[in-house]
């Protein structure tokens, strides 16, 4: 059975499962407010020697760590917060498939900063 249309807060009537179009909005201007304030890449750690490292990590781990599906992304296992040793090293690097790190790596990161 489904869900019925919930509410939203400003007065609108939505699909259970899905966005009111001012939660959307709401979400965008905050991922802005967030971008505006986030250094470069560059300004990140991730330099031209972190390309060639990512790459051949990449080459040598072709699937992604969670669920086996190939790997597209290298993903720090420890948050190096801008600190060259914790960039660089290869112990703290696991290859994961965009979907993994997008949801699965993200929902942990959220669950153990709580």
């Amino acid at each position: 059975m489904p869900k019925p249309p919930r509410l939203c807060s400003c007065g609108a009537i939505v699909p259970a499962d899905s966005l009111c179009t001012c939660q959307r909005e709401a979400i965008r201007a905050r991922g802005r407010r967030h971008d505006a304030n986030r250094p470069n890449s560059r300004q990140r750690g991730y330099t031209r020697a972190w390309e060639a490292l990512r790459a051949e990590f990449l080459r040598l781990h072709p699937t992604c760590a969670f669920c086996g599906a190939g790997s597209q992304v290298v993903d720090h296992i420890q948050r190096h917060h801008g600190n060259p040793a914790l960039v660089m090293s290869w112990n703290n690097l696991q290859a994961l498939c965009k979907p993994c790190h997008d949801r699965e790596k993200q929902r942990q990161e959220r669950a153990a900063s709580v």
